[in-house]
């Protein structure tokens, strides 16, 4: 039986890398690739591949709501985080989202490996830098809380949020999402009074900071 492998990255030498070695594992096929999660989300309804690698900084959708919504959509169909991002907070999210692996991008490729044979089996897998990074959280003082904020924005609400500090205009987020140009607006007007934030600048900051997009 061979594992179909999808491989979602903004970055075409990512995406061509990983199409090379993963082509020449027996056991493995290569089933497509994306630039964005919208894109992602798309591909994963039409060809259900066994495992999606997924980046998280990528235009559009970002991986942790590509991710989030592919889970839901598809609970058979795994995701393995492959970032540079090595924020507690972005890992968090991520396997809350529905993510089965992590892994920073500095791992070696037969680490990836070992990690989708793995998820495949039914367990998750973690990177020894990732496993460091999360069990830091059990050192936190008592009471301590994490900032809650991304997680009061709803999911069009980050999607919308993501397009706008991209530079979409209103009219292009409302094609995007299939929405009324009223429908972004509010939305908009409803992100800025749940951060208390006023203006792109400060809405840019924030998005960066939680990973719904990236400065790249």
């Amino acid at each position: 039986m061979k594992y179909r492998i999808f491989v979602a990255d903004d970055h075409r030498i990512v995406r061509d890398g990983l199409r090379s070695l993963i082509e020449n594992e027996d056991d493995l096929e290569f089933t497509g690739t994306a630039e964005n999660g919208r894109k992602t989300l798309q591909m994963a309804r039409k060809l259900k591949p066994d495992v999606i690698i997924m980046d998280i900084a990528m235009p559009d959708l970002n991986g942790i709501d590509a991710t989030s919504q592919i889970t839901s959509e598809f609970p058979e169909v795994k995701v393995i985080a492959l970032s540079m991002h090595s924020e507690k907070q972005l890992i968090d999210r991520m396997l809350r989202a529905g993510a089965s692996g992590y892994l920073l991008k500095e791992s070696a490729f037969e680490e990836l490996i070992k990690a989708i044979r793995i998820v495949c089996s039914g367990r998750k897998y973690l990177s020894p830098e990732v496993t460091d990074i999360v069990l830091q959280d059990y050192q936190n003082l008592p009471g301590e809380k994490v900032n809650p904020q991304a997680s009061e924005l709803t999911l069009r609400e980050r999607e919308v949020l993501q397009l706008l500090v991209e530079g979409r205009t209103t009219k292009e987020t409302a094609d995007l999402l299939n929405i009324s140009i009223k429908t972004v607006e509010s939305h908009r007007s409803k992100i800025m009074n749940k951060l208390n934030l006023h203006t792109i600048a400060e809405l840019t900051k924030y998005a960066v900071r939680h990973g719904i997009t990236s400065i790249d």
